[in-house]
């Protein structure tokens, strides 16, 4: 069997903050040129292991280990406003490449000059801009935008500048921190693709289930001070776990049957003289038991919307309507109409108007030309990024509600902050004590305290937990109000909305196909176009014989039987991987045997089924 060698390796660590334990006895290995994603509740120590791992922060216990010279990268906090131009902001992030562009200018030493040049061609030096020019499009950035000056952007896209950056730096491992909480859905999807092939190891914290499935390939679990490392996305982490849970649970159970079944016994016969050393070994017997606690599932997490009375539909209809800033027109022709059962997702790049849409449909910008009509009593909750950061931080949640509900009892103001999974204790928190997932809930809760017929939430996942995100597409799914929707999270996206419409070239339309569909456009139309053959130069292909199309048929159930062998493998690894006793200290070695073989077979059944749709569309064609 081939081992991966440790890109990094976490030994037995030991942290605390405060007094509070984050890190009790970790330990994990991640494997060089694994994608792995990071998760666990807010709180838990995510960033802080980040920064463990930087040597930013010293350990109470353990070490954590790296190979010698392996470089490390993370994204830093934004790229300064300069007058550099963001290509070459980024192409400056290849510290090597930039010292020996400098030295080619000066060296004199003629081996030396020999050196500088092969390592330069060794580095693939010459290809650097356009390998540079690549990401920053990726990112959002087209020519023109590369050749401006830093000074030029908002913070915001500053951010995506500095993850540019240490993309095209290409670390040993890269160490990327919610990298999509600053991105749009088209440059979300395009990091994910990238992601995938990124030829060295990833540790990504994120919260972004479509990233978490497609990007990585094994997940490390920080839960109850300890890191577990899983094999495979997050849909199969998350069976695994679910698995573990039963089985913990149905332990957990078994084990309070037979405690209570000792402690009858003691309880009964312990007075009586002819019992009392049975009773006695009982004592001891239930002295000994380590307790197995079932396993909490994680606190429940709440949205509850208030549900609008009905209004007669269109709620809100445009004619040959025009929107934009000043004199210049940013959309124009719009014939949209929004009924209140609509669930419409807004798609297409960040500076085609996608906010300027949500900012008319609220009521914040008022047409320039055309007819906007929309219903006598229509209520409208707007919710945005930029919304959360108003909030008063000196005040708590329940101050935040009195002001906007003066007359109503403290009670029912509680239950309303309790409805958004804001709790007694974080009800009289001040807000700026509060975390990015309690304050974006206040921030919900505010702009739907009114029962809107119509809720434009733009980007509402940032700082929420896989859990709470979950929770909000329960939330939105029994809501009786309209839904516009603006999101980097696909899950959310495919779970909510019921329509889409495209926001591209100051127009807004349908987009008639699903968004796999509307994915797959993003990450072919990244790739430079193909230069077509001529078409008098295609010649009609043959027929294949009838031996042939025997031979491909042969092909493909071979193919199909390969893969429901994998199949069965995995299922009955999985199975193993499941068994919680496979995690004890003592099991560790083992688990990661497992482990390995479990990705093994995965990569196995991954080129299988390759190979297998390969197979039938030869076929296909050659029967068509």
């Amino acid at each position: 069997m081939r081992h991966t060698a440790p890109m990094l390796r976490i030994n037995d660590i030991s942290y605390s903050v405060e007094g509070r334990p984050l890190f009790e006895g970790a330990s994990a290995v991640i494997p060089d040129g694994h994608k792995v994603g990071l998760i666990g509740r807010n709180g838990a120590g995510k960033t802080t292991l980040f920064r463990l791992i930087k040597g930013e922060l010293a350990l109470e216990g353990g070490d954590i280990s790296l190979p010698s010279r392996a470089r490390i990268g993370g994204v830093a906090q934004e790229v300064p406003s300069s007058d550099v131009s963001l290509i070459d902001t980024v192409l400056a992030a290849d510290t090597e490449r930039a010292a020996l562009l400098a030295e080619a200018e000066t060296a004199t030493d003629p081996s030396r000059i020999a050196e500088v040049q092969t390592r330069l061609a060794d580095i693939d030096a010459w290809s650097a801009e356009g390998r540079a020019a690549s990401i920053l499009r990726g990112l959002g950035f087209d020519s023109e935008k590369q050749k401006m000056p830093c000074s030029a952007f908002s913070g915001g896209w500053r951010m995506r500048v500095a993850l540019a950056a240490v993309l095209f730096a290409a670390p040993d491992l890269l160490l990327l921190d919610e990298p999509t909480n600053y991105l749009d859905l088209e440059g979300a999807l395009w990091l994910e693709n990238y992601l995938s092939r990124y030829p060295h190891t990833v540790l990504i914290i994120s919260h972004d289930r479509g990233l978490l499935n497609r990007a990585v390939g094994a997940i490390l679990h920080l839960e109850n001070r300890k890191l577990t490392f899983y094999q495979g996305p997050y849909d199969q982490f998350a069976r695994q776990r679910a698995e573990q849970r039963a089985v913990q649970a149905a332990q957990a159970k078994k084990q309070d049957l037979r405690r209570a079944h000792l402690q009858s016994f003691v309880d009964r016969f312990k007075a009586k003289a002819s019992k009392a050393k049975q009773a006695q070994s009982r004592v001891k017997m239930l002295e000994k038991m380590q307790p197995i606690t079932a396993p909490e599932d994680a606190a429940r997490t709440v949205f509850s919307f208030p549900d609008p009375e009905e209004l007669s539909p269109p709620i809100i209809a445009t004619e040959n309507v025009s929107v934009g800033y000043g004199d210049t027109v940013v959309l124009r022709n719009l014939n949209l109409r929004i009924d209140q059962d609509d669930r419409i997702a807004l798609l297409g790049q960040n500076g085609q108007g996608k906010s300027t849409l949500s900012k008319m449909l609220s009521g914040r910008l008022a047409p320039m030309a055309g007819q906007m009509a929309t219903s006598n009593k229509l209520r409208i909750g707007y919710f945005a990024q930029h919304q959360v950061d108003e909030l008063h931080i000196d005040e708590t949640p329940l101050q935040h509600l009195q002001r906007e509900r003066p007359g109503e009892m403290q009670s029912k103001l509680r239950a309303r902050l309790a409805g958004f999974g804001l709790g007694p204790d974080q009800a009289e928190t001040a807000v700026g004590r509060l975390s990015g997932g309690q304050k974006a809930r206040l921030s919900l809760l505010l702009a739907t305290l009114d029962a809107p017929h119509l809720l434009i939430l733009d980007e509402p996942t940032n700082h929420l937990d896989i859990e709470s995100r979950e929770a909000l597409v329960e939330a939105l799914t029994a809501y009786t109000g309209a839904v516009i929707l603006v999101s980097h999270d696909m899950h959310l996206l495919s779970m909510v909305a019921d329509r889409l419409w495209l926001v591209k070239d100051g127009q807004v339309t349908a987009y008639a196909e699903d968004l796999e569909a509307y994915r797959k456009l993003l990450l072919t139309s990244d790739k430079p176009d193909k230069p077509a053959k001529p078409a008098a130069a295609a010649e009609k292909p043959r027929r294949p014989s009838r031996e042939a199309l025997q031979a491909l048929r042969g092909e493909v159930r071979k193919c199909e039987a390969r893969v429901e062998k994998l199949n069965q493998m995995r299922d009955k690894l999985a199975k193993k991987l499941a068994d919680p006793s496979m995690y004890e200290p003592e099991r560790v070695d083992e688990a990661q045997v497992w482990q390995k073989k479990y990705a093994e077979v995965m990569d196995g059944l991954d080129r299988a089924e390759s190979l297998w749709l390969s197979a039938i569309e030869k076929l296909e064609k050659s029967e068509s």
